[in-house]
């Protein structure tokens, strides 16, 4: 392998990029499993694409927010090593396509110069905590998230309790009671508060969407900000220990609540609290970096177009708590732009705002911090950029995931539909332009991720066959869905499946019912009076497969016939089962505990210390052909299997040895202790793997 350098001033980050970079290079020499190799990238945001040999990169940006010259960087960036096109995601990334897997530590390296990561922005992790997109500038807010969204995210990135959890863990904060970070369906979901002059949070624990969508439990209604970090470090070691392995489809933090209930979960997080390394945690939002907004002068504009620019004005404007100020939204069509118009979009906001962004959860781009007074300039000049776009955040503004076009588990296409979609409505129902109480979401498959079972009207991606056994793109119609506020929602009922093709259709009848019967209801209190069979009733003319044409054979946006093709999926990670690459694993990470030793951290030594001994019993269970499917049971059947039994020698029991992180602070001596407890556990493991293979 070729000399690697980032030049880094992060020796950290460095040591990282470095790290992966030797990886990829073991895996082209064939010296690292493929299963091992897929859960580290993933880690490191490099997710595979349904094109082969090509490789999507999720760039992680805490609560979407993007300074001038970080979208610059990412720019860069896209132009070396992608297509040039940008994707802002339900979750404020930015991914980028086409990559090659072989120059991602550059990429990464190039990224990281501004502060920039994709560590953990897929896999097994804690993903990109996201926000509220008006943290800061909320009129309603009772202080601004911003400070206490970075603080955890900062925690949480590298910590050894979240890098190889069962499944992926998501967070988010909200500015207000308003819940715009939708905490209902997060792992963990913070919303604002201040009580007795004290800031803390109501958090909700346990939502979640997919096939299975969950409400999260209201798990405190008032919980002081120092607390939040304490929390959730030991939210996610129950999670690891507790949480399901085998089975992704029940691997979620909704499962283990369902599971065990809040007050289970609860006293599990109890027996973790000696462990945790800060029973505080005190964030200083005061040195968070202040706004600095230009005073450039800016020449007198003439406005062409005032309807135009008053309609603009009317749909696209979001009010800001600092006086002379507002937030200009602007409209992302499938949250897709391209690097010639981010770059010219970076340097007017650098020069004539504050210079930052934020990526929102509904796919778009708001620019805070614009002087009124501004407004028929900036709309000059983003109108130039074809960003002037009328209906941000209204029914027009359709959220969708890639689907078919570049993801490995789409069944049908999500972003043909939503062009289509925004046609008929700019078409046929001018006045939802400016509607923001409709709206309209879509996935190309079951997973969720454009959010379609919490919109008021969902479109699932699918596929139905005919009496002739033919194939075709189809749609599961959602309906109902809706944020409530104060960390209640409710998730849209199936009504109907249809033919792709009729999307359009169903969209024009239930808009034309809503127009008629709503008076004046939101689309939630509607569909809630007339329940799910007076939708069905109205749309089961459009699910007769008697009729179909040969267009309905062909997906939208596409020219061929449909064919279902789903890849695998890479969403959550891997399990990995091969015995020798877990006793591998589990010495790599008793290297990282030796070498947190070195730098006093003292509870992330412990923790890997801990992995590695789970990791180690993991391997003879899995020799055994004995279920892995949390790490408690892995702890309890090694005892029953291998100590009760005599098979393997341990004086205390594995799991009284292993748990004893629960029953001692981190100190340094018990770091000491535990790493040797679990040195000699897996030289013992790998003493009695190498007798059974020579005696096999």
């Amino acid at each position: 392998m070729q000399s690697f350098r980032t030049e880094l001033e992060n020796p950290v980050v460095e040591k990282d990029i470095i790290a992966l970079a030797e990886k990829i290079h073991e895996f082209n020499g064939g010296k690292l499993d493929e299963e091992k190799f897929r859960s580290l990238r993933l880690a490191r945001g490099i997710y595979g694409q349904r094109q082969p040999g090509v490789q999507m990169i999720r760039i992680k940006l805490p609560y979407g927010k993007v300074s001038s010259q970080q979208l610059r960087r990412i720019c860069e960036v896209s132009e070396e090593y992608s297509t040039g096109r940008l994707h802002i995601t339900t979750r404020q990334d930015i991914q980028i396509h086409y990559v090659d897997i072989n120059r991602t530590p550059e990429l990464w390296a190039q990224l990281e110069r501004d502060a920039i990561t994709i560590r953990e922005a897929c896999g097994n992790t804690v993903r990109n905590v996201t926000a509220s997109e008006t943290a800061g500038i909320d009129v309603n807010e009772p202080f601004d998230v911003s400070p206490y969204a970075h603080a955890l995210f900062q925690y949480f990135l590298r910590n050894p309790i979240s890098q190889e959890m069962g499944r992926k863990f998501k967070v988010s904060f909200s500015a207000s009671d308003a819940d715009t970070g939708l905490s209902y369906m997060h792992d963990l979901g913070f919303i604002a508060k201040i009580e007795n002059g004290i800031r803390g949070f109501k958090v909700m624990l346990g939502g979640g969407l997919g096939s299975q969508p969950r409400h999260a439990d209201e798990m405190y209604s008032f919980l002081p900000a120092d607390q939040i970090i304490p929390l959730m470090d030991g939210v996610v070691r129950v999670f690891d220990r507790y949480g399901e392995r085998k089975s992704r489809a029940k691997a979620r933090m909704k499962f283990l609540l369902k599971d065990v209930g809040l007050d289970g979960f609860k006293t599990l997080l109890e027996e973790e609290q000696l462990a945790i390394p800060f029973k505080s945690y005190e964030i200083d939002a005061d040195s968070y970096p202040k706004v600095i907004v230009s005073e450039a002068e800016v020449p007198e504009v003439i406005i062409e177009d005032p309807n135009n620019f008053e309609l603009w004005k009317s749909t696209n404007l979001v009010p800001q708590k600092q006086k002379g100020y507002v937030a200009i939204g602007i409209k992302v069509l499938l949250g897709d732009f391209y690097i010639d118009k981010a770059r010219q979009l970076a340097d007017l906001v650098e020069k004539y705002a504050a210079g930052e962004f934020r990526m929102t959860l509904r796919q778009n781009i708001l620019i805070p911090y614009v002087k009124k007074s501004l407004l028929p300039f900036f709309y000059q000049e983003l109108k130039k950029l074809g960003f002037v776009e009328v209906g941000y955040n209204s029914a027009v503004d359709i959220t969708a995931c890639p689907g078919t076009d570049t993801c490995n588990l789409g069944i049908a296409s999500s972003t043909g539909i939503a062009e289509k979609l925004e046609q008929v409505i700019k078409a046929e129902y001018p006045h939802y332009i400016d509607n923001p109480d409709v709206i309209i979401k879509i996935s190309g498959c079951m997973n969720a991720c454009g959010q379609h079972n919490m919109a008021n009207i969902g479109f699932q991606g699918m596929s139905i066959r005919t009496k002739d056994k033919l194939v075709a793109p189809a749609l599961q119609v959602l309906l109902g869905g809706g944020n409530l506020g104060n960390g209640n929602g409710r998730y849209a009922d199936k009504v109907i499946k249809i033919p792709s093709k009729r999307g359009p259709q169903a969209l024009r009848l239930i808009l034309d019912d809503f127009d008629e019967n709503g008076e004046g209801q939101s689309f939630v209190d509607y569909y809630e009076e007339k329940g799910q069979m007076y939708f069905y009733d109205f749309l089961k003319p459009l699910s007769n497969l008697d009729d179909l044409t040969s267009s309905d054979f062909i997906d939208w946006g596409n020219t061929e016939k449909y064919e279902q093709a789903i890849g695998v999926g890479e969403c959550a990670g891997v399990v990995i089962d091969l015995i020798a690459t877990l006793l591998f694993d589990s010495q790599e990470k008793l290297e990282t505990a030796k070498l947190n030793l070195e730098e006093e951290k003292w509870a992330a030594s412990i923790y890997h210390s801990y992995s590695s001994m789970v990791n180690t019993a993991k391997a003879l269970l899995t020799s055994e052909k004995t279920k892995v499917n949390t790490h408690i049971s892995i702890i309890k059947d090694f005892d029953r299997l291998f100590v009760a039994t005599g098979k393997f020698k341990l004086e205390k029991g594995f799991e009284k040895t292993v748990l004893q992180l629960k029953e001692n602070a981190p100190t340094e001596a018990f770091a000491k202790a535990y790493l040797k407890d679990a040195e000699t556990f897996l030289s013992g493991v790998e003493a009695y793997r190498q007798l059974e293979l020579t005696t096999a």
